[in-house]
């Protein structure tokens, strides 16, 4: 039997942009999903005349029939179906990947990272459409890139995950972005340096004529510098020491020197309106973009300094009575939480839990032993929290409401006091995802909100 399918994996945003951009080329594809696919996506796939499956895969069709297989990048190559995918030898491709060969003269910057990724996208992509660029943006933000290939853009601004980038082989960007690498998702990898791997094929995929732009603080990725080949130009941003290039902070300003050794300044730090030495490195980023790209600095300076911060991270709700509600619920792991309690004045309640991703809460420690009065843990399994912490907080309750969560927290707390939903976890155990979570808390804020006034 002739090989002659494309069979894209994952019924989600991605797989189904895959699946308009392979149907637009004039390629034959089959979709797939184990599960039940949302009514948006299936309208799509019909209206497009696409044909798919969902509640499982026919193996017969796709290990008979296809030549390749675009996978959704939630699905991990631990998966057994992978592994039978695997020994047939059919290969297997990212969308990402897949979207780029599609992709002939636009140009494309990649931002990755453990923290920081959706804030740095965010911040590039207003920056670009500001000056009038024809940008789009894409990837992990929650848009598929294939998708908005169709639309053929000048420059794509990406959010790129180390899922997305584990089944690339080729994919290349103009200027690539790592912002911090953290012990995250170690559920799904066998170690640390299969996560880091991963994480620098963002680099590694690079020629000479491209830029990599890194942070110089990170331990691990000044690890990565040297054990992996890069032929990109390399440029660095610190907050912690002045750099012979790139962006750094000098009397409390923000400095990029570039490679003619000119020195141009930006703006006080304390005129930023998103807090935390997070937020500093994602804008460093963002402008080392911009100054690449030529951007004029009258142009990027107005629009960084009316920043507000992105839904579900260091979101300010409300206050009532004196206690400031926030919601940090896309803060997924250790490293983001680090940087949530970091930059809070006063003393917090916490809120935590969910899906662990492999968590090693030992850098918390001092953090919460200076902010934290009681820890609510809000997940189906909150075993790993209530015993590292048990010896360290004298109030550790627990539940699976979110609604009672929002509830305890506001008992325990007096004026002047934060609480924090900052999970350290991902949201799969109870919600569908870190927005449902983040959106669920800020309804039952306002509920009590309501009850209070």
């Amino acid at each position: 039997m002739k090989k002659k399918l494309i069979v894209i994996l994952g019924g989600g945003e991605s797989g189904v942009g895959a699946a308009l951009l392979a149907k637009k080329n004039g390629l034959k594809i089959f979709l797939s999903d184990s599960g039940i696919l949302l009514k948006k996506y299936k309208r799509i796939l019909i209206q497009n005349e696409i044909p798919f499956e969902e509640k499982g895969h026919t193996e017969s069709i796709i290990i008979q029939k296809a030549i390749k297989i675009i996978k959704s990048p939630g699905i991990s190559s631990k998966n057994s179906f992978i592994k039978r995918i695997n020994f047939f030898g059919i290969p297997i491709q990212s969308e990402l990947e897949f979207g780029k060969s599609y992709l002939n003269h636009s140009y494309v910057i990649s931002i990755t990272g453990s923290n920081g990724k959706t804030t740095t996208s965010s911040i590039i992509y207003q920056i670009l459409k500001r000056e009038g660029i024809d940008v789009g943006i894409a990837g992990n933000i929650g848009r598929s890139f294939s998708k908005e290939i169709i639309k053929k853009k000048n420059v794509y601004v990406l959010e790129v995950s180390s899922f997305q980038l584990d089944d690339c082989y080729s994919f290349r960007s103009d200027i690539a972005v790592l912002l911090n690498i953290t012990k995250d998702h170690l559920n799904r990898y066998d170690d640390i340096e299969s996560y880091m791997y991963s994480k620098f094929k963002i680099a590694t995929l690079q020629k000479k004529e491209d830029i990599f732009i890194y942070n110089h603080d990170d331990p691990l990725i000044r690890k990565g510098l040297k054990k992996y080949p890069i032929f990109s130009n390399c440029i660095p941003f610190s907050i912690k020491k002045e750099l012979d290039i790139g962006a750094y902070i000098k009397n409390n300003k923000i400095f990029i020197r570039n490679q003619k050794n000119q020195e141009i300044c930006f703006f006080n730090v304390k005129d930023i309106p998103l807090i935390g030495d997070h937020n500093l490195y994602n804008i460093m980023a963002s402008l080392m973009i911009s100054e690449i790209l030529n951007i004029k600095k009258e142009s990027i300076i107005p629009m960084i300094l009316k920043l507000k911060p992105i839904e579900h991270r260091m979101e300010k709700i409300l206050k009532i009575n004196g206690v400031q509600f926030i919601n940090d619920s896309k803060a997924t792991n250790v490293n983001a939480v680090f940087y949530a309690l970091k930059s809070i004045n006063g003393p917090v309640i916490w809120i935590a839990g969910g899906k662990d991703k492999g968590n090693d809460y030992i850098e918390l420690i001092p953090l919460v032993k200076e902010k934290v009065k009681a820890i609510i843990c809000l997940g189906m399994n909150n075993e790993k929290i209530i015993n590292f912490f048990k010896n360290i907080i004298d109030i550790i309750l627990e539940t699976k409401s979110i609604q009672k969560a929002v509830y305890m927290a506001y008992i325990l707390s007096f004026h002047g006091d934060n609480i924090l939903l900052s999970p350290a976890c991902s949201s799969f155990d109870l919600f569908k995802d870190y927005k449902e979570r983040g959106n669920k808390f800020k309804k039952e804020v306002r509920k009590l909100f309501s009850e209070k006034i």
